[in-house]
């Protein structure tokens, strides 16, 4: 026996009424995308509350298989399942004691780390109503059958080292084991938003959180040559290639910063620097945001967590938007976004030395608690003072988009 075909478990999708089909078929469309990075052909199809995949050419890793799918938003559950003919209840049970004894009870199997199961309960769902017998009378029959041919185990029907699952449908299919997927929303079901994606360890985080609620991400990086290396640059690619195995394809927006910089640095109160920066980068990803139809900017900002993070900074930033900012990180403390970046995969790629824009130009003393009606007198005067230069290099940063479809 091997296996040859998974079973897809989801949990919010099933309380979505008369759209369950939209978001089925958007979790459908996921994995297949996420199959397109495993060896073989599959077949992705849905029915009763469940999504099955069967390799239809080639010999896939069934656990290379399960590592993709841990990416797809939606799934709460990865069953590797053993598929039968349905050949009457006899051979049914034939083939459920071979399942039990090649995948679970062969002592070739024992090691330190795995012991054979001393409990179990039998489980079966019956989806085709002409089987000629009922769930329940499955359970028993094959529960009787395993004690007779296994006599050290035991029936255990609340707390079971073992569940043996059977699904009666066109074919019959046998598991017993479920992986745990990430569960969330299939992305694109939700919209779309705007990623403010720097080199650091929060971005990232926010990107798959707010990913993992359905949204599909774009991104904008603020890039400050030759303040910030092409090494930077990458970097910031290389996290956004790795979002991408949850999100899907990124649009990742390349902005040429510099000279927004540099005008801020020269013109503006040195404590209020990043303040006034910010600013700027909400006010460029807001103009993004809307020519790409996104529906909201996504930042990993947390309450405290630095000097542009107070609750007045973060009123200064919101005060040029007119779209919604989302910041799923808003209550997190720093060791638990490490955490979630440490299991998605982007630490390591975070920490690496490249600094970016937003580190290079920091106030020995930023301003903490800035009064939005300042912060607006100083962007007055850096108008002012400068003849309009400002909007001239706003635009010409505008123009500078260089657009990385990072998959």
């Amino acid at each position: 026996m091997k296996y040859t075909a998974f079973l897809i478990k989801y949990a919010e999708i099933a309380i979505k009424g008369k759209n369950r089909g939209l978001f089925e078929d958007a979790l459908v469309r996921q994995i297949k995308y996420a199959l397109k990075r495993c060896e073989g052909e599959f077949a992705v199809t849905k029915a009763s509350g469940r999504v099955y995949i069967e390799c239809t050419e080639g010999d896939p890793d069934p656990y290379e298989v399960a590592e993709k799918l841990k990416c797809v938003f939606g799934i709460t559950g990865i069953c590797p399942v053993v598929h039968v003919e349905d050949e009457g209840f006899d051979r049914l049970s034939e083939d459920v004691l071979s399942y039990l004894e090649e995948f679970h009870l062969s002592g070739d199997r024992e090691t330190s780390s795995h012991k054979p199961p001393r409990t179990f309960k039998v489980n079966a769902r019956r989806a085709r109503k002409d089987y000629p017998l009922n769930s329940q009378e499955i359970n028993m029959e094959l529960g009787g059958r395993i004690l007779e041919r296994f006599p050290g185990l035991r029936v255990d029907v609340h707390d079971p080292e073992l569940w043996i699952n059977i699904e009666i449908r066109e074919r019959i299919y046998i598991y017993s084991t479920t992986i745990p997927g990430p569960g969330g929303m299939p992305v694109g079901t939700n919209g779309k938003g705007m990623l403010l994606l720097s080199g650091g360890i929060d971005s990232p985080v926010a990107g798959y959180m707010i990913a993992k609620r359905g949204v599909k991400i774009d991104a904008v990086y603020f890039h400050a040559p030759p303040y910030t290396s092409e090494r930077a640059k990458q970097k910031v690619v290389d996290l956004a290639r790795i979002l991408s195995k949850y999100t899907g394809p990124i649009y990742l927006h390349v902005i040429n910063f510099t000279d927004i910089q540099m005008e801020i640095y020269e013109k503006c109160p040195k404590d209020e620097l990043t303040i006034i920066m910010r600013r700027y980068m909400m006010r460029i990803a807001e103009e993004l945001a809307k020519e790409t139809e996104c529906l909201g900017l996504i930042t990993g900002e947390s309450i405290g967590q630095v000097a542009s993070q107070t609750m007045q900074s973060l009123a200064a930033t919101n005060d040029v938007c007119t779209m919604p900012v989302y910041r799923p990180l808003i209550g997190f403390d720093k060791q638990e976004i490490i955490h979630i970046s440490e299991r998605i995969g982007t630490y390591e790629t975070s920490i690496l030395p490249f600094e970016d824009c937003c580190t290079i130009f920091v106030a020995k003393h930023p301003v903490t608690k800035p009064k939005v009606s300042i912060i607006r007198r100083s962007e007055r005067r850096l108008t002012a003072e400068a003849g309009g230069r400002i909007e001239e290099l706003y635009r010409k940063a505008m123009e500078s988009d260089e657009v990385i479809i990072v998959r």
